[in-house]
């Protein structure tokens, strides 16, 4: 992905009239698929995952309760944001530990810069192939989980993995004002859209036909996750 590649955050609806209504449709469908997957089952991964972004501290006091909270869960990473964002934080031990980061074995963290999701969704895959994470959680605002889920989906398929991956969104108002832009959810959803689409025709994100095709196999093979009682 090219992370000099400038895609506004914020579009108007008339923004997505260059797409067609079965594109639309489609992503609408990912969405509601995808959200619609049981959040419970994140308590029962081998790994959370935090996407630092957008100046969301919450992404990462919601991943670390739970990491405190839950033993079983094996590891906790999480990846770099953007420096070029206004609120962006060098993530460190130390500013872990500032929110509230106890349990230190098991934490990775992503050294490099991660201007865009791409860049995350391939660390991501990189640290699955070489701790041999079995399922992961991914830890962020519902708003913007089915990209990232999409993106992570697609790196860990061309890195020939498939393990369940379970969508942990964080508890937060859509209409919390988010840090980066002070939009709320609902401003930057159509923007979520829009990129979507856009990185589905480049090959960054999986199509919504990947998505039914791995989903398939996640309620085939992992039902008894999917169904586990919260932890």
């Amino acid at each position: 992905m090219n992370p000099n590649r400038a895609t506004p955050r914020i579009v108007q609806t008339e923004d997505l009239a260059g797409f067609t209504s079965g594109q639309l449709m489609d992503v609408m469908k990912a969405f509601m698929v995808i959200l619609a997957l049981p959040h419970s089952a994140a308590g029962h991964v081998d790994a959370l995952v935090v996407p630092t972004g957008q100046g969301e501290e919450w992404r990462h006091t919601h991943a670390i309760r739970g990491w405190e909270a839950n033993r079983d869960i094996r590891y906790l990473l999480v990846a770099n944001g953007n420096p070029a964002e206004d609120t962006y934080i060098e993530i460190t031990l130390d500013y872990l530990r500032s929110l509230g980061l106890r349990r230190l074995r098991g934490v990775y963290l992503q050294a490099e810069p991660a201007p865009n999701t791409g860049l995350q969704g391939a660390w991501i895959a990189g640290q699955v192939e070489d701790l041999g994470i079995t399922s992961l959680a991914l830890t962020v605002s519902s708003y913007h989980l089915p990209r990232v889920y999409l993106t992570v989906l697609k790196a860990l398929s061309q890195s020939g993995i498939r393990i369940p991956l379970i969508p942990d969104p964080v508890t937060i108002s859509p209409d919390a004002a988010i840090p980066e832009t002070q939009a709320t959810a609902y401003d930057l959803l159509p923007g979520e859209a829009e990129r979507i689409l856009t990185y589905m025709n480049k090959e960054w994100v999986a199509t919504l036909e990947e998505l039914q095709e791995y989903l398939r196999w996640l309620w085939s093979r992992h039902k008894p996750l999917l169904t586990k009682t919260p932890a």
